[in-house]
């Protein structure tokens, strides 16, 4: 890694000052070792927390390989693909450990899949098992034969019952395997003989917010120099038993990091939370006094609207790490006042395993609205959106490319989809961005939601900030709407805040007082909630498309009218580069 001096790496002053590696060492053994590392050396220390029933790193390890040997009894070996549909609990922490200890690839499914989003995704990876909750028995039953899965394992929803290799088995219909069937005290298996580099760990299915869901391919190495490129920059350590809140889903690669393979790179315990109440959040706060929480803009913002929040003491919580969404700034103000913890936006993607930027914990150094620096051992650059190549010096907003050991190998069986992201070694993320002459990067806007609205660049992002920092506005999204005029006009989407009594003349108002005119919203919708993904990202695609239904079914064009690349400029304003 060159030192601070060079100029394409200006973060690396940055590194000096918090007194921080530039690197980290290269991950190159299977995942699993790292639960042998933390069992051996700390066997009683706590690994999952939950209400009914605790794991120490001793137990874990047991029941991970007594696991193992059940995947293989039941006919899964090295490679093989076993599909996992848990809620958060203490079953999918042994069941991701107890795939990797088989040799398996672990494919994390969201138990909220529709029949068909299971099925695609099954097909897609080629599970040989599922392993699912016996909430979505219903759902699973009937996909068989429809799917290539031939073993199917089912779990009981509560921690409290049918616990890893203590319970008699569950009552299971034919030619469906019960949870504590895997187990046997008599036989356990740790990995086999694999390829660090080469082999997958996981096949991470990315949200589809894009385009179709793809099988991002993350071998062992790419997972475990990411956890330590994230422990490294986090500061966390084996010295000081850290408690990590689980509540982001462990089927998101977000949540699976953060909340299932980071702590056990630094021997802490994970709390799971199956399901999200902020009330309940609270409670679990209180009763098992996490220090780390990973967690999403809409987590902290809902807690920070529960009226107990004043009461509840979050003082065991030192460290808050932001992801999966852009972060409001009113949001981090109020919070950090309330928790006194450190709340830290960062920024990743399923392609990267998926940390590559990340804000420093000194505040000193630390820049509003900002994703922060890369991580040790990764390098990000900014190149011209449109060619691709040219690179943009500081304050010039192109595509944000990125580089490091945690880069995927690929999207699974699809080269040429591989091929348009992965060019010359550098991933291409999609993601508007421009960095700063210290190295810190800002994040603009997708590319694809990026709107041209007169001849002009428009940010959705930039307007989403203005609207949430209205006092009136608990939740807004911006998206580019086609216009035969102006190739674009903007339309907002508002959750008020209950019993503000905004009104949209009200909305573009306060818009107008701070945004340039081309960029206030031309029409304004009231919802009482926007459509998220999992980890709480807005579904921008799914609001334009349903206003591109609305003006076909308004007789308003073909679709191809309704084609944002078919609409814009090709002269004029449109030539004016506003980066």
């Amino acid at each position: 890694m060159p030192s601070s001096s060079d100029n394409s790496r200006p973060w690396l002053a940055c590194y000096e000052k918090l007194n921080m590696p530039a690197d980290v060492p290269f991950f190159s053994a299977p995942l699993c070792s790292a639960l042998d590392s933390a069992a051996r050396d700390f066997p009683g220390r706590p690994a999952v927390c939950s209400p009914d029933y605790s794991m120490n790193y001793g137990e874990l390890l047991t029941a991970a390989e007594e696991m193992a040997a059940g995947l293989r009894r039941a006919g899964c070996r090295r490679g093989d693909r076993v599909a996992v549909m848990l809620p958060n609990s203490i079953r999918s922490v042994v069941a991701f450990w107890g795939i990797l200890k088989s040799g398996c690839t672990c494919v994390m499914l969201n138990p909220g899949y529709m029949e068909g989003e299971i099925v695609a995704r099954l097909h897609d990876s080629g599970a040989k098992c599922v392993i699912f909750d016996e909430a979505c028995r219903e759902k699973v039953s009937v996909l068989s034969g429809r799917i290539p899965a031939s073993v199917f394992i089912a779990a009981p929803s509560a921690d409290g019952e049918d616990k890893p290799g203590i319970s008699p088995a569950a009552c299971c219909s034919q030619g469906f395997l019960p949870w504590s069937g895997l187990f046997d005290a008599a036989e356990r298996l740790s990995c086999p003989p694999l390829a660090p580099e080469g082999d997958a760990a996981i096949l991470q299915y990315t949200s589809g917010t894009t385009g179709v869901p793809k099988g991002v391919t993350l071998t062992h190495t790419n997972l475990g120099t990411n956890a330590g490129q994230v422990a490294c920059f986090d500061r966390l350590s084996g010295t000081v038993p850290e408690r990590f809140l689980g509540v982001m889903p462990f089927f998101h690669v977000y949540g699976l990091m953060y909340n299932v393979i980071v702590p056990v790179f630094v021997a802490g315990a994970v709390i799971p939370v199956a399901k999200y109440a902020p009330r309940s959040l609270l409670k679990v706060i209180r009763e098992h006094r996490p220090t780390v929480f990973p967690g999403a803009p809409a987590i902290y913002g809902s807690l920070l609207r529960q009226k107990g929040l004043a009461e509840s003491d979050l003082s065991c919580i030192r460290l808050c790490i932001c992801g999966s969404a852009p972060l409001p700034g009113e949001i981090l103000r109020r919070f950090r006042e309330s928790s006194g913890a450190a709340l830290l936006e960062g920024y990743g993607l399923s392609e990267a395993s998926p940390v590559t930027h990340h804000n420093p914990d000194d505040v000193s150094l630390r820049k509003a609205n900002s994703i922060g620096i890369p991580v040790p051992g990764t390098d990000a650059r900014i190149v011209d959106a449109r060619d691709g190549r040219t690179i943009l010096g500081p304050g010039k907003v192109g595509e944000l490319v990125v580089r490091g050991p945690q880069v995927m190998r690929g999207y699974w069986g699809r080269p040429a989809e591989t091929g348009e992201v992965l060019r010359g070694g550098w991933l291409y993320t999609g993601d508007l961005a421009y960095m700063d002459e210290d190295g810190f990067f800002f994040i603009k806007d997708r590319k694809k939601d990026m709107a041209i609205v007169g001849g002009f660049n428009v940010y959705p992002k930039e307007v989403d900030d203005v609207l949430m920092a209205n006092p009136d506005i608990e939740e807004a999204a911006t998206v580019g709407i086609p216009s035969p005029l102006r190739g674009e006009t903007l339309k907002a989407y508002v959750v008020p805040r209950p019993g503000s009594g905004i009104s949209a003349p009200m909305v573009k108002a306060w818009c107008r007082k701070r945004l340039a005119g081309y960029k206030v919203p031309r029409s304004v919708e009231f919802r009482d909630f926007l459509p998220k993904n999992a980890v709480g990202k807005v579904l921008r695609r799914v609001l334009r498309d349903e206003e591109i239904s609305r003006g076909l079914a308004a007789g308003q064009g073909s679709p191809l009218a309704w084609n944002r690349n078919a609409s814009l400029p090709q002269g004029g304003p449109a030539s004016r580069d506003l980066r």
